[in-house]
């Protein structure tokens, strides 16, 4: 097979910028295309972060205009290039739309930014005059979430007579359909596309606001969504589809489910420079020790012998935490410890600020994010946690399968993908899994892993099982190279291209 030339859009990825699990999917995957001999270049906008933390950028000899309503905005390109591989990594400069304090929100006031409409206009005109400035026309434009969805619309309108991008096909990977980038009518016209596409059902429209995921949903070539449970969960009702269900089940053809990897040069017991302790299946010394070096950290007595559970998540209710909170005293009530890193809605700071004062020798809640915590949480608890009422994909299952922490978990997106319900009468399975999005279900659950914790002979067969697991990005990245050539004007395949709007 040829080698593609692929475009990754993406508005964050490690180690530039993070505020979500988006950001570990565009800092491993776009390096091991390159590494299969793919050309590949990655554009993110240049926030003030990256600015900060990464001040040797080359600035290229390239500036574009872009149009948004009847204001003009001049764009920029910084560059730098991976060590490890040949990935280039190009940055959209304008200091206007991205120079702030973070990413997405004005934390002056805890909300969205006003003008996020106009700044993800921008990003995606920039990009495309980024390309025609360097003269560098993609097999592959692939882009990610709502931030960079108008990509695939503007070459079905705008561009859709431009030669440069002639045999360029896109592919929109949906991260999460909770986000759409919905905006107010007005917004339309600074996109910059034909009016009538703004038609009650139209691409544009969403009860009489623009909504940029539903137009890349409409015009990519081709959907990916990051578990083949959650795709097909979409299609369903709004609990997953988020009202967008009806738009998707017409592009069902053209939509794959490819779970998302693990970077194992990080998460794996037997290399991690983040814990105390490594350890592996033959030998799991290691990670009894670094349950202790957790219970020590977190303050709670070093009953080494109960089952220490873990959270490590958003505070959210899409996370489960309603439950939790419904079932909280039924879970203390069982012979454990409990230890939670997260941070979110305030009401649930509040809340488990509460259950740690109530249970304060066997209840801790660190309330924000510590990488080095994170690694010795799934180093060091017996059973992780992770009850969501919706799950995209999830990482923290999968790090816990490695690390022989036990999820417990509900059957829904890739949760049902990577945990299978043990069975005693076969030996199979990796976790407990539950069915229904109810805290009563999840309370037995949760008695169930305490119950097979206390037979150690069956617990350790579990462990192993999840420590043989593979879900290496190796696998995934080989499933995308196959999804590009098949969409590929390079390919024998005929492209899903669709008619719409071009």
């Amino acid at each position: 097979m040829a080698n593609l030339k692929i475009s990754f859009i993406t508005p964050e990825a490690s180690p530039y910028i993070k505020t979500g699990g988006l950001a570990d999917i565009s800092g491993a995957l776009p390096g091991l295309l390159s590494k299969m001999g793919h050309s590949v270049r990655l554009f993110l906008p240049l926030y003030r972060q990256i600015k900060g933390g990464f001040p040797n950028l080359v600035q290229l000899p390239v500036e574009f205009d872009c149009k948004i309503g009847e204001k003009v905005y001049r764009g920029e390109i910084l560059a730098t290039k991976d060590s490890r591989s040949a990935l280039e990594i190009l940055f959209i400069k304008n200091d206007h739309f991205f120079d702030r304090e973070e990413p997405y929100r004005d934390i002056t006031i805890g909300k969205d930014y006003i003008d996020n409409d106009e700044r993800f206009i921008f990003f995606s005109q920039a990009v495309l005059e980024a390309l025609k400035k360097l003269d560098w026309s993609p097999d592959i434009i692939h882009v990610h979430d709502w931030q960079a969805s108008l990509i695939p619309a503007y070459l079905k309108t705008t561009y859709k007579d431009d030669i440069f991008f002639r045999d360029s096909r896109t592919i929109l990977t949906i991260h999460n359909l909770a986000y759409q980038g919905q905006f107010s009518a007005g917004s339309f016209e600074k996109v910059g596309v034909d009016k009538e596409l703004f038609a009650p059902a139209g691409p544009f429209e969403y009860w009489g606001k623009v909504n940029f995921l539903k137009a890349g949903i409409v015009y990519a070539d081709h959907l990916t969504t990051v578990s083949p449970t959650y795709a097909k969960e979409i299609q369903t009702t709004s609990d997953y589809g988020m009202g967008l269900e009806g738009v998707i089940r017409e592009r069902a053809e053209h939509l794959t489910g490819i779970l998302n990897g693990v970077d194992y040069g990080v998460w794996s017991p037997k290399s991690d420079s983040l814990i105390p302790f490594r350890y592996f299946p033959a030998n799991l010394s290691g990670k009894r020790k670094n349950k202790l070096d957790l219970l020590l950290k977190a303050g709670l007595p070093l009953r080494v012998e109960d089952p220490l559970v873990a959270m490590i998540s958003r505070l959210d209710s899409q996370k489960g935490f309603d439950l939790i909170e419904e079932a909280m005293e039924g879970i203390m009530s069982l012979r454990l410890q409990f230890i939670m890193l997260g941070t979110g809605d305030k009401k649930y700071h509040d809340f488990f600020e509460s259950v740690q004062a109530k249970y304060s020798d066997r209840f801790r809640v660190f309330l924000g994010f510590d990488n080095n915590l994170a690694h010795l949480i799934e180093a060091g608890a017996d059973v992780f946690l992770m009850p969501s009422r919706y799950e995209p994909c999830g990482l923290n299952q999968m790090y816990s399968l490695k690390y022989g922490t036990v999820p417990i978990v509900r059957r829904t997106g890739g949760l049902a993908d990577t945990v299978l319900n043990f069975d005693e009468k076969t030996s199979r399975g990796t976790g407990v899994v539950f069915e229904k999005y109810d805290s009563a279900e999840m309370l037995e659950a949760v008695k169930r892993a305490i119950s097979l914790f206390g037979r150690k002979r069956i617990w350790h067969k579990i462990i192993k099982n999840g420590m043989r697991e593979d879900f290496s990005w190796e696998k995934s990245s080989r499933r995308y190279e196959e999804l590009y050539f098949g969409i590929s004007v390079k390919s024998d395949k005929q492209s899903s291209s669709i008619i719409l709007g071009r």
